[in-house]
Order: C-alpha cells, then structure tokens, then sequence
C-alpha cells in the first residue's frame, strides 16, 4: 500500500463532495475514478496529490512515494520552453537522465519544437506537454485527470499501451470507455459523497454496479412491504401502553429512516427538435486552406435526413475547421454550402459558451425557452433542467458555481433547448461523465434529425455514427468516406493499407538474388548457454524467496517499519522474476529454432 485516505471529508458551500470516505492505493493498482459531473472527482484528485486540503481526515503515505499529477486545465510557467517546462521540478540528474525519453513521449503526442514557448502554444498542444511532464518524471503514483481530452486516436492508442505498461500505481479520472477497459484493474465510483470499489476493468465494473443496484433496489421494495404493513397497523391504533407495543413502534420509526427518500437521479432526455424538410444539407465542390496547408479540397457531400455522421482525423487535420464551414461560421475559399429553409442548426462546439457567470441558471435556460415541446408533451425550462441533473436547489444558483463539467451539461441543454434539427457537435464527450454520455447517446440513436460529430471518443462513435469522414491531414486535402462506426473504419482502413502493401511491384529475379543474404545460422553464445542451462532454478529460488516473504509479511503485520521494509523486498523480486520469465521465453524459443536447423 503507497497511500490511504481516512475518513476524508470535503463541503463546498453546502455541498458535501466527500463524505467520510476512506481509500487506499496499492502500488500495482490502475485505477479508473468515475462519477456524475459535479460529484468532486476532480478534487479528491487534488486532495491525493496534495494541492488541496480536505475538510477533515488525513491522507498517510509511504515512505518515499513520489507523486506526478496532470490537472484537468494544467498551468504554465512564462517565458518557459517546452523543455524547460517539462522538467521544471526535476533535479538536474532526472533531466539528463530523461531527456532521451522526454523527446521521444513528446514526438508520440505530437510535439516537435522543443525551444517553443509554451505560451505560443495551442491549448490542445500545452495539454499535451503537461502529460508528457507527467509522464516523464519518475514518481510510484501517477494520477491524471482526463488525460485524454486533445488527443487524437493514435495518440490515445498510443497513451493506453504506454499506460498498460506503466511500472507504478495510476490514478486516472477519464470519460474514455475504451481507455478505461484497457487501463485500468479497478473502479472506484464517486456517489453523493460516497465511494464504491469494484475489483476489474470498466466492463467488469458495469456487471458489479449493476448486481449492487439490483441488491439494493430488492432490499428496498422488501423495506417498502414491511413499511406498509407496519403503517397499518399503526394506523389501526397500536396499544402504546403495553411494552410489545412500544418496542414495535420503535421498530416502525427505525425502519421509515431507512428507507430511501429519493430515487435514484437519471438523465433522461426527450427528443427535442423541429420538423425537417426534405432538403438538408448539400456541399457543394468545396475547398479551404490555410498558407499552403490544404484542409478540403473539391469535396462534395449530401446530407440525408437522418445521417450520422462522425469526422475524425489527426490533430490539426481541419476537423473543427469543416465543421465551421458547414455551420457557415467559416467560408471556404471556392465552392458553397447549401442549406435548406427548414434547418435549425444546434452547435455544439468546443469552447465554453460565453454567458454571465453572475447569471442564475434558470434565468439563463429561460432566456432561451420558457417552454419546449416533446413527445412526451411540453415541458418547462424548470422540468428541463431537473432531467439534466440540475435539481431546483441548483437551478437557483449563479453559473459561477459550477464545475467545469455541469457547466459542459448546461451549455448542451441549451442547444437543445433550441429545438434544432440538425446536430453539430465539436468533441461533445469533453468533460461529460459517463453516465450522462451514455443518456446522450441513447437520445442521438432516437433524434429525428441529422447528427454530424467530430470525436476522437471511439466508444462514442461506435455507439453513435454509422458513416465516418476522414480528414488525413496530409495537405492534400482529399476527404475519405466509409460505411460504419470507428471501429468498422479502423478494419477497413487496416484492409486498404494492407492491399496498397501488396500491389508494390515486387522485385524481379536478378534482384532478389542480389539482395537474398544467406540465413545465418542460429546459435547461443557462451553467456546465453549458461543462462539457458540455469534459468529453470533462478526462476524457482525466486518462486521459493517469494512465498517466504509473504509469510513473513503475515508474521510482521502490525510491524508498520518492517512490513515496509518485506513488501519492497518482495517487489523488487517479483520484478526480477517477471524478468526471469521472459528470459525463459526467448531462451526456450531460441532453443527450438537451433534445434530445428539440425
């Protein structure tokens, strides 16, 4: 164990985020935070990595446990370079031992000047330093809050196997499902002050919360039984006098507490939109660049009515550009946009939406519709709102106060409340929670309407979309087009790179009897025969050294100093063990392959 919170607690103004919780952090532990927006994920985060004080309750930590921390909007230092930014904590020995690995992680994310002044930098591409700096450093906890958000999808791939590699405990709040069933060995789940551990990766997590809901939703319909029979009882006019009596009225009133006073909140969105003609949206031979950067040239597309469509791409590809120029926030340098007289556009867009922070947030909501028509009727801005997790309590409060994803949900409702009939949408996943990602995903499956997303979430596009535009962004500008979600674009993608591999013209006779090298022959050298010939008791004297310090770990339980001590020990030999494991590997394939060119 690296660290354990005990009995933490954490108010904002009235609001209680943690409510004496207690946690722990293994160091072998991958651990994916999950919640609804608002909850206090972020800032537990920052209790764990110190930049933070709880209320109440103290956080204990190992001997020598060092801790790398990526904040959700990180901070930078002035007149800093990439460099300089990176290892702005560190000793002068990490840095010249790092900064080979520095430049590499940099390169993968997409960085390559590394004198840059990080305040000429993009937002995406300071995020993108801040997790190489995390990255870079050597620490046992690493925690990461939304790590994700201004990556492209090779990158992410990229991050996840980093990750899964990772030799230390990781603390990570993401959205990314995907990322989260790679990742991590363990959930934990922030609920009205509460936390909820689950011992797996995310769909392990689904299975285990689902069968708790169940559990406790029939421990509540038994209490509800009871509760009813008890009132009537009551009701018929019990004998207080008589002990028995009393005893089961004390009986009633503990068993009325514990009932649950409330249901569970849920996100439930009706499909709000307005009646679409027949035509949509035609682009017509358009072409945009920027210098000499192409980012579309001569492409042409017809929106149908009920298309769902995701654009994706690498950073800087001219994602969110094409996206403008179909809103018409953006004119493309030739060719044009047509729009039909019964569009209403929703733009969902990446930035955050420029409103009164002083305002409250029913009077911004109203500001926008009183009332909105659905299938299930009308319904008020007020009624609205509680549907997104606003309860009246919230709505009365100014924007201020709230947190970076509420404020994300809320910008959302209002584009809805609009009643568009086509949908853009700029990395909507951004800062969304999971559970309101997937109540909106369920409402785009059932919108009566065109959707079109740019979205490096590859969960969400499977879920979502059924046609996917690529942007390559090679400067040339061609847009390719393929039937399906992401994961459907990867395999046909794979498929086209691996026929362009076999159309190459192949070499003729002469030259591959130029270029054939004869084989050479297999062998091990002298250092590798003497492994080979030992390995098999190096593998079991460690085995064997293992299983005596987990027995001394049991006899020196309440020895806090020694048991320290013992679980390095074993650490560091299950690292050489892990290691003798892969020699044997290799060793033995080795092996076979000498002895099949006898």
């Amino acid at each position: 164990m690296i660290l354990s919170l005990e009995n933490i607690t954490k108010s904002f103004s009235e609001k209680k985020l943690l409510d004496n919780v207690n946690f722990y952090i293994n160091d072998n532990d991958k651990i994916g935070f999950v919640g609804v927006n608002g909850t206090g994920k972020s800032t537990l985060l920052k209790i764990v990595a110190k930049t933070e004080e709880p209320d109440s309750g103290k956080i204990v930590y190992s001997n020598g446990v060092r801790v790398c921390y990526l904040p959700q909007a990180p901070e930078f230092k002035e007149n800093t370079t990439v460099m300089e930014q990176l290892f702005i904590n560190a000793t002068s020995e990490t840095k010249m031992l790092m900064e080979y690995e520095a430049k590499t992680i940099l390169n993968k994310l997409g960085i390559t000047e590394f004198d840059k002044d990080v305040g000429l930098l993009s937002v995406g591409q300071r995020k993108r330093v801040a997790i190489a700096g995390a990255l870079v450093n050597p620490c046992e906890l690493l925690i990461l809050d939304e790590p994700t958000n201004h990556l492209d999808n090779d990158m992410i791939l990229w991050l996840e196997n980093y990750l899964i590699r990772y030799k230390g405990a990781i603390l990570m709040v993401t959205h990314d499902r995907y990322f989260l069933d790679r990742v991590t060995n363990k959930i934990v789940e922030l609920d009205k002050g509460n936390l909820y551990s689950y011992e797996g990766n995310y769909s392990r997590f689904l299975e285990l919360k689902a069968l708790r809901e169940e559990n406790e939703l029939s421990g509540e319909r038994k209490r509800q039984t009871l509760y009813k029979k008890e009132l009537a009882w009551i009701q018929r006019g019990a004998r207080a006098r008589s002990t028995k009596a009393k005893g089961r009225i004390q009986e009633f009133e503990k068993l009325k507490d514990q009932l649950g006073s409330e249901t569970e909140e849920k996100l439930e969105l009706g499909s709000v939109s307005s009646r679409l003609g027949k035509k949509t949206i035609e682009i017509n031979n358009i072409s945009k660049k920027f210098d000499d950067k192409v980012i579309v040239e001569n492409f042409e597309y017809t929106v149908i009515r009920d298309a769902r469509i995701g654009i994706v791409g690498n950073n800087g590809a001219g994602k969110s550009t094409l996206l403008n120029i179909i809103a018409g926030k953006i004119q493309p340098d030739s060719g044009r946009v047509n729009v039909g007289s019964t569009v209403r556009l929703g733009y969902f867009s990446q930035e955050t939406f420029d409103v009164e922070d002083s305002l409250r947030v029913i009077d911004y909501i109203k500001g926008i519709a009183e009332i909105v028509e659905t299938k299930d009727g009308k319904i008020t801005a007020s009624q609205m709102l509680e549907k997104f997790l606003f309860p009246p309590d919230v709505q009365y409060n100014t924007i201020a106060k709230l947190s970076g994803g509420e404020r994300r949900r809320l910008f959302l409702l209002s584009v809805l409340m609009k009643a568009p009939n086509i949908l853009l949408m700029d990395e909507p996943t951004n800062d969304l929670d999971i559970e309101t990602l997937t109540i909106l995903e369920d409402y785009l499956e059932n919108f009566a309407g065109a959707v079109i997303t740019v979205s490096h979430d590859r969960y969400f596009l499977d879920k979502v979309v059924d046609t996917i535009l690529e942007l390559p962004g090679d400067g040339m500008g061609l847009v390719k087009g393929y039937n399906g979600g992401y994961s459907d674009y990867v395999t046909a993608r794979k498929a086209v790179q691996r026929d362009n591999i076999e159309d190459k013209p192949k070499a003729s006779k002469d030259e591959e009897i130029e270029t054939r090298e004869k084989p050479k022959k297999l062998k091990f050298t002298y250092k590798e025969q003497r492994e080979y010939e030992n390995i098999d008791n190096d593998i079991s004297n460690l085995e064997i050294k293992i299983s005596d310090l987990e027995n001394q770990l049991e006899k020196h339980a309440t020895d806090y100093v020694k048991l320290q001590e013992l679980m390095d020990e074993k650490h560091r030999t299950e690292e050489q063990l892990e290691e003798k494991m892969s020699r044997w590997v290799y060793l033995n394939d080795l092996a076979e392959q000498i002895e099949s060119q006898k």
